[in-house]
């Protein structure tokens, strides 16, 4: 433990600045998610223990090097009809802690097994796909249109938009202000991210986002005192909720009703919320680990645990549910973390913030945060990923470039989806195509042909060595050879048996076959 945490401490002048810029782009999401998941001002507050339980308590007992949770977008749905349904946000925390319980319970049964199955085309297709979310959803913020909650990753949009009107709007309703503070802040960035930036000292340790955030807050102050017309206020800003008092702040926390216990809603809640965050988070580790300079690899049974453990200990004190989430743990990676103390890092400068300088933190231009997210969302959809997703073929491209359009028209979950059927496809065809090599020689009795099959032969294969026995030429002879194959499926010894039985003979077909079991003799190759 003191090997690990010496490991964690070392790594600290990298993480803490990572850190600070991840809890500047958390700030603003933690409370977009929690309106747009409860739509009651008075629940913002459950978005930012979220945020901090995902960071501090998963930060604490995951192993993920750089991802980082909290109250995720593509839950929103789901908790808003959910309190709905339990008729209570106190009834529905109880469910948040169920669902907890539940991952517990997948992790330490090896469920998490599942995130290792992803195809790395659909994975790159949703960091592409995060990315374009990313800049579309932004430029509205940077333009100064403010209408939907920060952190909104859904095509649809409220009164019948979507994500490409959106746009329209934000051009047509934009804020003059708000552009002044998005360009200054998007090329400050930019100057930071020049390596020469990063040979001067001071640099090293402050990152271009605080810089940016304080420049956003310092130029908003003066358009109100010398440009009152362009100054920025109410929802174009940070609207963190302030404690009059301690007692206040404290209120700000809420206990599940445990007498919902009785409630059967209450467990389909649970259920539901277990699933889809558990498959949030697996998708996030997936493509955190991509991302990650170092190409470590999370434990994803582990990861769930954390997960579970987040969201008892959320549920227990008033907060959302929490799932690891693309857009923070890729701010993270951009920002330069190297281990997870940055995550618990984040988790703690949002508790000390909320609690201590609030009224500062609501001081804050979203354009200067948008600024902040458009590049992260650039650096995940380059051009130069979708070029080289091209140069790999088509069988890499296509499920990519599936995976982004879905994502980008439905939502993460139902992208991810079409894009694994699509990738599935490939897959399948690939292996169609290559279950044995094909040989053909001359001889004066006739064709002689030869098939070697693979060396793992399964009921996917079927079909096309199936395909291939019903076109060998009549009066021939064939060699299927099965000696370098591990495994073969009973389907296809099967097919092998009953051709050379009976349709050979029928045919003239002589055939010869070499480590290939009777079908009434298979137990295994």
């Amino acid at each position: 433990m003191s090997v690990n945490k010496n490991k964690l401490l070392s790594n600290l002048k990298s993480d803490f600045p990572a850190g600070i810029v991840v809890s500047l782009v958390a700030l603003p999401l933690c409370l977009g998610v929690a309106l747009a998941s409860t739509g009651r001002p008075d629940l913002l507050f459950s978005g930012l223990i979220a945020g901090i339980v995902g960071g501090v308590v998963v930060g604490f007992t995951s192993q993920s090097s750089l991802g980082v949770s909290g109250p995720a977008a593509g839950l929103v749905v789901i908790v808003l009809n959910a309190i709905a349904t339990l008729g209570s946000f106190e009834a529905f925390l109880l469910a948040v802690v169920l669902a907890g319980l539940l991952q517990i319970l997948a992790g330490f049964l090896k469920a998490g097994i599942i995130g290792y199955y992803f195809p790395s085309s659909v994975i790159k297709g949703m960091l592409a796909a995060i990315g374009l979310i990313l800049i579309l959803k932004q430029i509205p913020h940077a333009l100064g249109f403010d209408a939907e909650f920060m952190g909104n990753q859904a095509f649809d949009a409220p009164e019948g938009k979507n994500t490409f009107t959106e746009l329209w709007y934000a051009v047509k309703y934009s804020t003059t202000g708000a552009i002044i503070i998005s360009v200054i802040s998007l090329a400050v960035l930019l100057l930071f991210d020049r390596p020469f930036m990063k040979s001067i000292q001071l640099f090293k340790f402050v990152p271009g986002a605080l810089i940016v955030v304080l420049l956003g807050i310092g130029i908003n102050l003066l358009f109100g005192a010398v440009a009152p017309q362009l100054a920025l206020e109410g929802q174009h800003l940070v609207q963190l909720p302030v404690a009059g008092s301690a007692e206040e702040f404290f209120g700000f926390f809420r206990l599940p009703d445990w007498s919902a216990f009785t409630n059967p809603a209450v467990y389909t809640v649970a259920i539901t919320l277990a699933i889809v965050a558990s498959l949030e988070s697996l998708l996030s580790v997936e493509a955190t680990d991509k991302l990650d300079p170092y190409k470590r690899n999370t434990p994803t049974n582990r990861e769930l645990i954390a997960q579970g453990l987040g969201n008892v200990t959320s549920g227990l004190i008033g907060g959302l549910p929490v799932t690891q989430v693309i857009v923070r743990s890729s701010a993270n990676v951009e920002a330069g973390g190297k281990t997870r103390m940055a995550t618990i890092t984040h988790g703690l400068i949002l508790l000390v913030s909320v609690i201590l300088i609030p009224k500062f933190l609501n001081l804050i231009p979203l354009s200067t945060l948008a600024a902040i997210l458009l590049l992260v969302g650039f650096k995940l959809a380059k051009p130069a990923l979708f070029k080289g997703m091209y140069r790999l073929g088509w069988e890499q491209f296509i499920p990519f470039v599936v995976t982004v359009t879905a994502i980008l028209m439905t939502d993460l979950l139902k992208g991810i989806a079409i894009g694994m059927v699509v990738a599935v496809y490939f897959i399948l065809r690939k292996n169609y195509q290559h279950s044995y090599s094909y040989r053909k020689e001359n001889s004066q009795s006739g064709d002689v042909i030869t098939l070697v099959l693979s060396e793992e032969v399964t009921f996917l294969n079927k079909g096309s060595i199936g395909q291939t026995l019903d076109n060998l030429p009549s009066d021939s002879t064939v060699v299927i050879d099965g000696s370098r194959s591990v495994d073969i499926d009973y389907d296809v010894l099967e097919i092998i048996q009953n051709f050379k039985s009976h349709t050979a003979p029928l045919r003239n077909i002589t055939v010869h076959t070499k480590g290939i079991s009777e079908v009434n003799s298979v137990g295994g190759h």
